[in-house]
């Protein structure tokens, strides 16, 4: 079993009766370029360490192997549910979300950001891969409006991402986000290496378009994953490499012995 000091755990209130993680780079039994703990099938690792180190995830959450739900992302904003019928299909989606506990969301990512909801209740939650087109696209709206609770009853984590200092992008980008809401003009500042181009803070942006969509609790942000090499993947940094894994999930409830 992997080490709980090898992942990421929100600091919400709500850890007693929903799960959620992030893995990091450590604690598999991937060899280079993927070392070590690479959860992504599609990126040229060796099929087999990917099987091994999911097994190891999952027996290291407490889940069973067939009951995280892996998606195909393809930077859209599609969000599907996650059923005890769909658990072991992988449809193309970025964003899912469940009712049922023991069954975790999961979310692949190696820059981009992996967002991470659930309820005050524990009645549901839901995770999206919000890399900039997916996020500027509707996908953490489309979760919240997929949830069906008030979105006063939410709370956000941000899982670890391509920080504001290292996420260089071009005028499109920044003019796609503030077309949309002219706040996020707060979000990019002048590149000091490239002329014309911007380097965008995606914490921002998804704080902006959570609070828009009505969830104002937000948790986490602030990890970069270009910069810190020891933990992280990073596509932008490595090209060939590994991913993370974000889930979330319900925890089972045992029922009192009457």
């Amino acid at each position: 079993m992997i080490s709980e000091r090898q992942w990421l755990e929100p600091e919400w209130p709500l850890t007693d009766r929903v799960g959620a993680l992030c893995t990091t780079r450590l604690g598999g039994v991937s060899e280079a370029p993927w070392d070590s703990f690479n959860q992504g099938l599609h990126v040229g690792d060796n099929p087999d360490h990917v099987i091994r180190n999911r097994r190891r995830l999952a027996q290291s959450a407490g889940l069973e192997s067939g009951s995280i739900g892996w998606l195909d992302q393809v930077h859209g904003t599609r969000v599907v549910e996650l059923t005890p019928q769909t658990v072991t299909t992988v449809p193309e989606a970025d964003a899912s979300f469940t009712r049922h506990p023991g069954m975790a969301c999961a979310i692949l990512t190696a820059d981009c950001l992996p967002v991470v909801l659930a309820d005050d209740q524990a009645s549901v939650v839901g995770a999206a891969h919000a890399g900039w087109r997916s996020l500027c696209g509707g996908v953490l709206e489309n979760l919240v409006d997929s949830l069906g609770v008030g979105r006063q009853c939410l709370h956000a984590w941000l899982g670890p991402a391509i920080g504001p200092e290292r996420f260089e992008v071009g005028p499109e980008v920044r003019e796609a986000f503030i077309s949309q809401h002219p706040e996020a003009e707060r979000a990019f500042v002048t590149s000091p290496s490239r002329s014309g181009h911007y380097l965008a803070d995606i914490y921002e942006l998804a704080r902006i378009r959570l609070a828009h969509a009505g969830v104002t609790r937000i948790h986490g942000g602030g990890l970069c994953t270009v910069s810190d090499s020891a933990r992280f993947f990073s596509y932008r940094r490595d090209g060939q490499t590994g991913r993370m894994a974000t889930l979330v999930w319900l925890k089972q409830t045992v029922s009192p012995e009457s």
